[in-house]
């Protein structure tokens, strides 16, 4: 089972839940805008997806500059606290899977967590290929090797 915390108007949680169905799985899907989190639901993504609530805190398109969570001396339980409170604090999307958990940015990160890959070729919705027609993954410019 492949589980995605997705936000619906995010082009990179369209993405990887495309390329999830893509793989042929049909995976649970939860709009945490609407569900909101529990404290105890995210130390555990966090733990398994080896983050912690700064480096999962989303600086841009988030309230987080207004709620001044930017600052580095901001503890983490208030930084938990204030996602639990405004869910968008929280970088998505993340997926869990039996392959692991992981912050699915960019978008084909979530290749790795997938039984099968889709066939290709496959494309992001900004039209960057990430798979070609023979299942070879493409590299973007400038991305090590």
């Amino acid at each position: 089972m492949i589980v995605i915390h997705h936000n619906p108007d995010c082009g990179t949680s369209r993405n990887v839940l495309e390329i999830i169905r893509r793989s042929g799985t049909e995976p649970v899907v939860i709009d945490y805008l609407t569900e909101g989190w529990t404290r105890p639901q995210l130390l555990a993504l966090f733990a398994a997806a080896g983050l912690t609530p700064r480096t999962a805190l989303r600086r841009t398109k988030s309230p987080a500059a207004e709620l001044g969570l930017l600052d580095e001396d901001v503890p983490d339980d208030a930084l938990l606290d204030a996602m639990i409170a405004h869910p968008v604090l929280v970088n998505r999307p993340i997926v869990a899977s039996p392959k692991g958990v992981r912050l699915c940015r960019p978008s084909e990160t979530v290749l790795d967590l997938l039984d099968r890959l889709p066939p290709g070729p496959l494309h992001k919705e900004d039209g960057q290929m990430i798979l070609t027609a023979s299942g070879a993954r493409v590299v973007p410019p400038g991305d090590p090797a």
